[in-house]
C-alpha cells in the first residue's frame, strides 16, 4: 500500500484530519474505516490489510489532529455524521463502503439515515447503544456515574470507572455505581488528578454518544446495507449487547467477528492480535450477502 496522503477538510465548528491510502485497483469504492474518539492512527494495520482498496481513515474532531474551532464542551453523533458526509464529498468517489467501530458506528448510523446514498454497505461493529438495552435505565446511569466520577476527580479516576464498565459482563443493575470505585493504578492509569477537564472520550464524547436514542424505522428504510456486527471476545460487554440489540430491533442476525472490541486497533501496545482475522472477516463480509454474511458462511 502507497504511503497515506494527509488532508485537511474545514467544517462547520472543526478542522478535520483525514488520511487517504489510494488503492491499487478501483473496482470497489472507498473504505472508509471509521472509530471515536478512536483517530486514524488506531486503523493504520487494518488500513494496509487493504492495498487492492482505497483506505480512508480521520481523527473525529477534538481528536489528535483535528481540532474544533467553535470552543464546544461536547461533540454530538448529529455533528459527527455531518462531518462523515462532508468528508465523502470531498473524496467524489461515493457511495463508499464503512468499517465503524464503537462510537465511530453510532455516529455512522446517523450518517445512514441522514445521507444513505453515501453509505452501499455499513458494517457497524459494537456500537454502545445503550437505549436499546433492556437494563437501559442502569446502563445509563452507570456511564453518568463514569463521567461525574470524571469531572470530581480527574482523568485517572474516570477512564478505571469507564474500563470497569465496558468490561463488566451482564446486564447493568441497579447496585452497579454503588460499588466502591477501582484503583487506577490497576489499569496503569494516574491517581493524580493533572485539573484537566477536556479529554475527547469522557468530556466530550462519552455522554453524547451513549445516550443516542436511534431511529430505528429511518435505519430499517434506508438504502445502505446496514450490517451489526460484534465481536465474539467480547460476548456480554455493554458494547456488544448494543450491537445484539441494533440486529434484533432491524430484525437481521449480527454478523460476528474475531476478537474482541478493540483486539484489531492499533493503540501503541504492539500488532494488534486480531487484525489479520477481522481483515479476512471484513473481505468477506463486504463481498457477501445480507443472508450470507449473517450465516458466516
Amino acid at each position: 500500500m502507497t504511503a497515506p496522503q494527509t488532508h485537511t477538510l474545514e467544517t462547520p465548528g472543526a478542522v478535520l484530519a483525514y488520511d487517504v491510502r489510494p488503492g491499487s485497483s478501483a473496482a470497489e469504492p472507498p473504505l472508509l474505516l471509521i472509530g471515536s474518539p478512536m483517530a486514524a492512527s488506531g486503523f493504520a494495520s487494518l488500513a494496509a490489510r487493504f492495498p487492492d482498496r482505497t483506505v480512508v481513515t480521520y481523527d473525529p474532531r477534538g481528536a489528535e489532529r483535528s481540532r474544533r474551532t467553535d470552543g464546544a464542551a461536547e461533540s454530538t453523533p448529529e455533528e459527527h455524521a455531518d462531518d462523515l458526509s462532508r468528508l465523502i464529498d470531498a473524496l467524489d468517489a461515493g457511495p463508499v463502503d464503512a468499517f465503524a467501530s464503537s462510537g465511530g458506528a453510532v455516529n455512522a448510523l446517523v450518517l445512514a439515515v441522514r445521507h444513505p446514498e453515501q453509505v452501499r454497505t455499513l458494517v457497524a461493529h459494537e456500537p454502545p447503544l445503550v437505549p436499546l438495552l433492556p437494563d437501559r435505565g442502569p446502563a445509563s446511569a452507570a456511564v453518568r456515574h463514569v463521567h461525574d466520577t470524571y469531572v470530581r476527580a480527574g482523568y485517572g479516576a474516570g477512564m478505571a470507572e469507564f474500563i470497569r464498565l465496558v468490561l463488566h459482563s451482564g446486564p447493568v443493575t441497579e447496585d452497579y455505581v454503588r460499588q466502591p470505585g477501582p484503583d487506577p493504578a490497576a489499569f496503569g492509569l494516574p491517581a493524580d488528578d493533572d485539573g484537566s477537564r477536556d479529554d475527547v472520550l469522557l468530556a466530550q464524547n462519552l455522554l453524547t454518544c451513549t445516550g443516542y436514542e436511534h431511529d430505528v424505522e429511518a435505519l430499517r428504510r434506508a438504502s445502505t446495507r446496514i450490517l451489526p456486527a460484534v465481536g465474539i471476545g467480547s460476548a456480554g460487554q455493554l458494547a456488544h449487547r448494543g450491537g445484539l440489540a441494533l440486529a434484533e430491533r432491524l430484525g437481521t442476525a449480527p454478523v460476528e467477528f474475531p476478537g474482541d472490541h478493540g483486539s484489531f486497533l492499533d493503540t501503541g501496545y504492539g500488532p494488534p492480535p486480531d487484525v489479520d482475522a477481522v481483515a479476512a472477516r471484513l473481505r468477506e463480509v463486504l463481498a457477501g450477502d445480507r443472508d450470507t454474511v449473517a450465516a458466516g458462511s
